[in-house]
Formats: structure tokens, C-alpha cells, sequence
């Protein structure tokens, strides 16, 4: 049987992008049961409610949903347990300065296969504030209508 190769994304999590303003990404790897990979392998997954801590040296990630495998029996996980994260110890390290300072926190942004193993991008975010929520809303909107405008001139249409 061939290795499985590139990329395969399982569940995405589109608003954090809109709670948070990303400062840096990690890629990170995770520690997970066999039920909980053959349940991601038939993509089902949330990040909606997920994060990151950091515990005595240690990244864990919370609040993840990963549903029960159907075909498990009493081996299988607990939905929504706290998994470990794979970094380097520098990375953590650094990360543990920078959440202490601010007020900055870990988000899951994707999960993925990468060469048939389960991988993360961890976000280093600061959370946005209502106003500047709407703020991205109304330039997102107007470079919308600018590429419309745009399109129309080149088509000959005013």
C-alpha cells in the first residue's frame, strides 16, 4: 500500500479569523488515540470552541471536538479531552514569554493530514474588539466593490 502523501484538510476554523488579529502560525503535531484518527480520517471534526494553554512546559490543546469513532468499542476517546501538542521545547518556550506579557493567546486555525500524520497551525492571536470587527468588514467590502469596478472597466461596461 502506497504512503499517503501531501496535504488533506479536515476542519478549519474561519472564525477565529474574524475574533482574533494573527500575529504568528505554528505548524505543530498532536498526540491522539487510533479511534481519534479514524474518526478525523472520515473529517469530522470542530474548532470552534478551541485554544491552547500552556501547562507546567507543556502545550496542551482544549476543547477540540473530535467525535466518538462508530465502530469503536470501549476503546474509544472522550469527545472533547485535552490533547498534547508536539513543539520543540524552544518554540514553547518562547511562546510561554510572549503570552505571559500580552494579552495574546494560542488558537487552532486548521487541522490536517501532512503525509498521513494529523497536524495543527496553532495562531498566536490577539483578540479584536467589535469596532475593529466591523472595521475589516468595511474594507473587506470596499476592496470587493473596487474589484468589481474594476472588472467592469476593463470589460468596456461603466
Amino acid at each position: 500500500m502506497p504512503r499517503e502523501t501531501g496535504r488533506k484538510l479536515i476542519a478549519q476554523n474561519k472564525k477565529a479569523r474574524h475574533d482574533y488579529s494573527i500575529l504568528d502560525t505554528y505548524e505543530v503535531g498532536l498526540a491522539l488515540t487510533g479511534t481519534e484518527v479514524k474518526s478525523l480520517r472520515a473529517g469530522r471534526a470542530s474548532l470552534v470552541d478551541g485554544f491552547a494553554s500552556i501547562d507546567d512546559g507543556e502545550v496542551w490543546l482544549q476543547h477540540v471536538h473530535i467525535p466518538e469513532y462508530m465502530q469503536g468499542t470501549w476503546t474509544n476517546h472522550a469527545p472533547r479531552r485535552k490533547r498534547k501538542v508536539l513543539m520543540h521545547r524552544a518554540e514553547i518556550d518562547k511562546l510561554l514569554g510572549k503570552i505571559k506579557d500580552g494579552g495574546l493567546t494560542l488558537v487552532p486555525l486548521d487541522l490536517y493530514f501532512k503525509d498521513g500524520k494529523v497536524k495543527a497551525t496553532l495562531a498566536l492571536a490577539k483578540g479584536k474588539k467589535s469596532y475593529d470587527k466591523r472595521q475589516d468588514l468595511a474594507e473587506r467590502d470596499s476592496r470587493r466593490e473596487m474589484q468589481k469596478a474594476f472588472g467592469r472597466y476593463v470589460k468596456g461596461r461603466r
